[in-house]
């Protein structure tokens, strides 16, 4: 990589990760023990060579400082190469994580309001420039969330900000006081029409209008899960395995065409995110289409799960394995679901904000290729004490989603790799 067309990289350091001496011939870089790498044993120029890894200097530049310091021709390759190999290294060329504002020049600068995420993205990802792919891709996406209730409304926010290229919100009525919050629906949208508001919301923090021509970038799609950096043996990075492997999304069209890559069900009153309706769900599991459910019923907030159609348990998987165990669940279930919606639901502001802030970071670990912890899983915190807890949900065998066959198995032990680390 670093010989012939090398010069043409500008290799840094990860700048998010913070580096420090555990002695004079070990290295550190990062705090945490999800992301810290240890480089030991290193040689006594090796922190003057990282001094030169700002991202100012392509590969050439580098060689000829690394001499005139006085290091041997190979030794600055080597250090290049154990970097890299260790995901420490990024490339300034595809996207600064490290600069903003004036000094990072005008085209740098358009990047500022996402600096800090393509920091995160590239601790996440160890390819030098996969950030910064990573980052690009989610312009072409197209995730639906449904519901604009302060978890909808502020999941949709979130995605937009967080660089999704077209962010749509359904929901019927207007505006209630109480639905308000200060991530969602401002006060000033009291008595306004929700669809309409959610979306003006998301269209405000949105980071521009959606790429065409593909992911581009060398990003990946929702068909192309992988796992983080630094997986253990069985750990998230087999999670790879699960896509088809010729570059096609297995669970709906993601690439910003006409299909969508991802839907979010939020509705307002949780006890559709809890005990999810099978007869909505039909249609996405019908269209391959992914969806995570996401809201708070009563003082309970939930997250998941995230549903692979075909590959993961679904809404009528839910319902049938309850009735399994409990077999009054269906006059329980009729009870609940008929008549007029809940009047005023239930929803602590803080508990909804946690809830959509923890939604929508799992939405976006599946968009940009993972198999989040949600995958096949309920996540469930109940106030007071907010303890999370994780309820594994199996496909039902009777199910015609057909989850139950085929690559069950795989997704399942994708999925708890994911779950222990989550729950770690």
């Amino acid at each position: 990589m670093y010989g012939g067309g090398g010069g043409e990289m500008h290799p840094m350091v990860k700048p998010a990760l913070r580096r420090a001496w555990r002695s004079l011939r070990c290295v550190q870089f990062g705090v945490t023990p999800a992301h810290a790498v240890v480089l030991d044993p290193v040689g006594p120029e090796t922190e003057a060579v990282l001094g030169l890894l700002d991202g100012t200097r392509g590969v050439e530049l580098l060689r000829t400082e690394a001499r005139a310091l006085g290091l041997p021709d190979g030794r600055l390759d080597a250090l290049l190469g154990r970097l890299e190999s260790a995901g420490l290294l990024t490339d300034a060329a595809a996207g600064r994580p490290g600069r903003a504002g004036p000094a990072a020049g005008a085209a740098d600068a358009a990047l500022d309001p996402l600096r800090a995420d393509l920091a995160s993205l590239s601790v996440v990802h160890p390819e030098p420039e996969r950030a910064a792919g990573v980052l690009a891709a989610r312009r072409a996406l197209r995730v639906q969330v449904r519901g604009a209730g302060r978890v909808g409304a502020t999941v949709a926010a979130l995605l937009a900000a967080a660089g999704v290229g077209r962010v749509e919100v359904v929901d019927s009525g207007r505006v209630e006081p109480w639905e308000t919050a200060p991530g969602g629906l401002p006060a000033e949208a009291v008595g306004e029409r929700r669809a309409t508001a959610a979306r003006r919301l998301a269209g405000r923090w949105s980071r521009g209008a959606p790429r065409g021509g593909g992911r581009g970038g060398g990003g990946t799609g929702p068909g192309d899960r992988k796992g983080g950096a630094g997986a253990g043996p069985g750990g998230r990075a087999e999670a790879g395995r699960h896509g088809r492997g010729d570059g096609s999304d297995r669970w709906g069209d993601g690439n910003g065409g006409g299909g969508l890559s991802l839907v979010v069900v939020a509705p307002r009153d949780g006890l559709g995110a809890y005990v999810p309706d099978p007869l909505p769900a039909q249609r996405w599991v019908s269209a391959g289409v992914p969806h995570l459910y996401a809201g708070v019923v009563e003082a309970t907030g939930t997250v998941g799960p995230l549903v692979l159609p075909g590959g993961t348990a679904c809404a009528r998987c839910l319902q049938e394995e309850r009735t399994d165990r409990e077999p009054v669940r269906p006059r329980l279930l009729a009870q609940w679901r008929s008549g007029a919606p809940h009047p005023l639901p239930a929803c602590d502001l803080a508990l909804a904000t946690a809830v959509a802030g923890l939604a929508a970071a799992h939405a976006l670990a599946f968009l940009d290729g993972d198999l989040p912890a949600s995958t096949g899983t309920r996540w469930e915190a109940s106030l007071p004490f907010l303890e999370w807890r994780a309820e594994r949900l199996r496909p039902h065998p009777a199910c015609p989603c057909g989850a139950a066959r085929g690559r069950e198995g795989e997704l399942a032990s994708a999925a708890e790799d994911a779950h222990d680390t989550m729950a770690g």
